[in-house]
């Protein structure tokens, strides 16, 4: 029971760390001069996976590189076959930014990277500098993009572009706490699961792509579902996407120039063509602007019910 506080409470103080650090970052932003759209696309999609980077960086300093790159692993699958799932159960989305259709396909590309670096059981530090060098390359071609249409710009205009409501050290000030919230909650997270994986003799790599991955992508589902019952499908959208190229690109890569991961490849390898061929699905849908309707999001939905009881089961 202890150790199931214990993910409980890390779990609270990631989400409430990565929400002050995504509302008072965004707030700066936007005293700083940057549009709606680049706050949506990056300190938003990118702050919401703030838990997931405190998390693995955590388990990778303690010790737990299956915890690490499982959560990496599980949150871009929660977040396309769970996440995106309950948006087109609540408001079915339709892709209309043109981003989309440029983004998806580095979703993709990206997945399949992290196939291919993890074929040797190891990333290394050098890897993990050309994950965070794509990274860099990943948001000057955000900041460069192309011109959306206007009810595209609109609906990030509404969303972020408000004026900021706290003064500039006092967002500054949030910041800091949210960030000492994100360290201390991954801490007691990975604690909690690691003693809660050898109480009950499961592999640390289930409990990664489980517990600790859905509970780091609480913000993503939080954003993502406000958005959707706003009926600000490419903001959902676009938080998921930009998410899971983080997820790879930027925690990956942070961890493993930090501490090489090394987890054999036959461990993770199902978990990875899941991932990967959830991101594939996406293509059709995101890419050709295709309706993600309910029928869909519902399958999503048993698909991930389905991976979840295999890992437990298996």
């Amino acid at each position: 029971m202890l150790d199931v506080a214990a993910i409980a409470i890390g779990i609270a103080l990631l989400f409430s760390g990565g929400e002050l650090l995504v509302r008072n970052a965004s707030a700066l932003a936007r005293v700083w001069g940057l549009s709606p759209m680049v706050v949506g696309l990056t300190i938003v999609a990118f702050g919401t996976s703030s838990p997931e980077l405190a998390a693995s960086l955590t388990a990778t300093l303690q010790g737990s590189p299956q915890i690490a790159l499982g959560n990496v692993v599980g949150s871009n699958i929660a977040n396309i076959a769970l996440v995106l799932a309950l948006v087109a159960l609540v408001q079915p989305p339709r892709a209309t930014a043109s981003f989309l259709r440029r983004e998806v396909p580095i979703m993709v590309g990206a997945s399949a990277l992290l196939v291919v670096v993890l074929v040797g059981g190891v990333v290394g530090r050098a890897e993990g500098a050309l994950l965070l060098l794509l990274l860099v390359a990943y948001l000057l071609l955000l900041l460069r993009r192309g011109e959306e249409t206007s009810a595209v710009r609109e609906e990030f205009a509404q969303a972020y572009g408000g004026p900021a409501r706290r003064s500039t050290w006092m967002a500054v000030l949030l910041v800091v706490v949210g960030l000492a919230l994100l360290v201390g909650g991954a801490n007691v997270l990975v604690v909690g699961a690691t003693s809660l994986a050898r109480g009950f003799g499961l592999p640390e790599m289930v409990i990664g792509l489980t517990l600790v991955a859905v509970g780091t992508s609480l913000p993503e589902l939080a954003t993502s579902l406000v958005a959707a019952a706003k009926r600000q499908p490419d903001i959902a959208l676009g938080n998921i996407v930009g998410s899971n190229i983080f997820n790879v690109l930027g925690i990956v890569g942070a961890t493993a120039v930090t501490r090489p991961l090394r987890v054999p490849f036959e461990v993770v390898a199902i978990d990875l063509w899941v991932m990967l061929g959830l991101s594939v699905l996406l293509v059709p849908f995101l890419v050709s602007g295709l309706r993600l309707g309910r029928r869909e999001g519902a399958v999503l939905v048993a698909l991930y019910v389905g991976y979840v009881a295999y890992l437990y089961l298996a």
